[in-house]
């Protein structure tokens, strides 16, 4: 597994794919997670060995893109039809891993029914990706507030998400994993042991506020690694590395605080990102 730096999950706004390839490498990250529709805009206006060679230049991995389909809206099918142009650009990159997340609650759908609605939509996402060697990371979200005010709750748990992507049938879908989703579900770290490698697609690693109680964490304020040390991460991170976890391990931790650094000195709050991240690989022995 490697460090890998999403400029917008640390406050780093209008960041080209090029700046941002040159950001991760001067404040040692060795991927990024970037936009495949921006690099195949790339590519068409100056060739796929241009692309390629921002990458290798500086020594920086594609970790990987988000996936380019709104799936839950109506324009899905349109963003569908463009998919096998994307998944190809991305293996031919070298990069063969996407993700995206799926909402814990909802409005007008039971369990049931919503299951099977999200079975829809995201199995013929999947064998495209399937097609062209590619995998889906689909991330739950922990905390109970998102779920609470809602009618019908829906997955919200490791296992949960777990089963949804066996039941997809296609092989290639399993988790983008994040400890702070982990911890606010209630799943404990040893329930890592329970994985196989192909399970995870994509890990998020962030530490969660001290002195909030597990159920009361809020989705979108969270810490950088070690910062409060209220989550385990570096029993998680030996856990994936007994898994031989290989992809993307990023930080996303909505830091008002990290926020403004960014606003002000993007190298500065990169850096700052690094480090932490620096620590926590000494302290996991890896």
């Amino acid at each position: 597994m490697f460090k890998n730096l999403n400029t917008g999950a640390i406050g780093i706004r209008d960041i080209s794919l090029t700046e941002t390839i040159e950001l991760a490498a001067a404040t040692g990250f060795a991927g990024i997670d970037f936009n495949i529709r921006e690099a195949a805009a790339l590519v068409t206006a100056h060739g796929i060995n241009y692309v390629s060679d921002l990458f290798d230049r500086h020594n920086v991995l594609p970790g990987q893109w988000g996936l380019p389909v709104a799936w839950n809206q109506e324009r899905w099918q349109e963003d569908l039809a463009e998919l096998p142009r994307l998944a190809a650009l991305g293996a031919t990159l070298g990069c063969t891993r996407t993700a995206t997340w799926c909402p814990s609650w909802s409005d007008s759908r039971d369990f049931a029914e919503n299951y099977q609605w999200h079975i829809a939509r995201y199995r013929p996402i999947a064998e495209i990706l399937a097609d062209h060697g590619c995998s889906l990371g689909i991330e739950f979200l922990g905390p109970q507030h998102l779920w609470a005010s809602h009618p019908y709750r829906f997955i919200s748990s490791m296992g949960e998400m777990l089963a949804l992507a066996h039941d997809l049938g296609t092989g290639n879908v399993g988790l983008l994993l994040d400890a702070y989703h982990l911890y606010t579900a209630g799943d404990p770290v040893d329930a890592l042991d329970t994985l196989t490698p192909g399970d995870v697609i994509v890990v998020h690693i962030n530490d969660a506020p001290a002195g909030i109680a597990r159920q009361s964490q809020a989705d979108l304020v969270r810490c950088l690694p070690l910062e409060t040390g209220v989550i385990d991460l570096p029993t998680f991170m030996r856990k994936l590395a007994a898994l031989n976890y290989g992809g993307p391990v990023t930080t996303e931790p909505f830091s008002a605080r990290l926020n403004a650094v960014a606003a002000e000195n993007p190298v500065a709050a990169a850096r700052e990102v690094s480090e932490a991240m620096d620590r926590l690989w000494r302290l996991s022995d890896l």
